[in-house]
């Protein structure tokens, strides 16, 4: 069960990878909702996102954690995730997909924060209460 979520909402998100337009690293984004979306960060570590806006705007959801894992790079790293799915559309094609559990989540147990480690997206885009997590024994 995912977890842990960081929304990024287009060009004019300063945190956003396609902020300052559509490049070979991130045209991805621009693709429409259910594509993958993994770039390497910190020469390290992959990260793990999913395309949720219309063809041409570049909107996305990292997941941050889901259920016994904690951080987009552990996670990448425990399901074995990296370049290969770049790109391709989600679902069990892509050994990748979403499914909806039927589980039910009060909204009280959902908390929203900003978003972790973009302070350089400046003091508007650096706080937006992007971040969504789910409380410990929501589920």
């Amino acid at each position: 069960m995912i977890t842990e979520v960081e929304a990024y909402d287009g060009m004019r998100d300063l945190a956003c990878h396609a902020h300052r337009g559509k490049t070979a690293r991130n045209e991805v984004m621009f693709r429409e909702a259910g594509h993958i979306y993994v770039y390497f960060t910190y020469g390290m570590h992959w990260m793990l996102n999913l395309i949720t806006g219309p063809a041409e705007y570049p909107a996305a959801v990292l997941i941050r954690g889901v259920d016994g894992i904690k951080g987009p790079a552990r996670l990448t790293k425990a399901l074995g995730i990296d370049k290969r799915i770049n790109g391709t559309r989600l679902g069990r094609e892509a050994g990748l997909w979403v499914e909806d559990r039927g589980v039910q989540i009060p909204p009280s147990r959902i908390k929203r924060t900003a978003r972790i480690g973009i302070r350089y997206a400046g003091p508007i885009w650096g706080n937006k209460k992007y971040r969504f997590l789910i409380s410990p024994g929501s589920f």
